[in-house]
């Protein structure tokens, strides 16, 4: 029994020794590919935040430029309202004078029509008293 005892456990080292061999696993090809991508995904991003940063300065300068065309819109709006200002004054100063001009002479009428007035009630008065 000994001889099958020592055959046994020969089967039985031989079989473990086969089965727990482990097989290194074949190494895995470099992933190219996707690093390519991931470096052209980059570049892409970086290229559109490039774009983006041109896109963001060229609006600043029409910003300042629209800026600097409505601050001399504003100038040029107050100078014609200034020049607006003293044309209508100068037409109020006219009217005014006129008005004044007016007023003279209808003073000097009803002067006039007072001192007429009076003549023919002193006319009147003295043909009563001569009467």
């Amino acid at each position: 029994m000994n001889t099958r005892s020592l055959l046994l456990a020969t089967l039985i080292a031989v079989g473990l020794a086969a089965c727990s061999k482990k097989e290194e696993p074949a190494p895995a090809p470099a992933p190219a590919p996707v690093v390519d991508a991931a470096k052209e995904a980059a570049q892409k991003a970086e290229e559109a935040a490039k774009q983006a940063a041109d896109a963001a300065k060229d609006a600043a300068g029409a910003a300042k430029e629209a800026g600097k065309e409505a601050v001399e819109a504003t100038k040029e709006a107050g100078k014609e309202a200034v020049d607006a200002t003293k044309d209508a004054a100068k037409d109020a100063v006219a009217a005014a004078k006129d008005a004044a001009g007016a007023a003279k002479e209808a003073g000097k009428e009803a002067v006039a029509a007072t001192a007429d007035a009076t003549k023919e009630a002193a006319d009147k008065a003295k043909a009563a008293v001569g009467k």
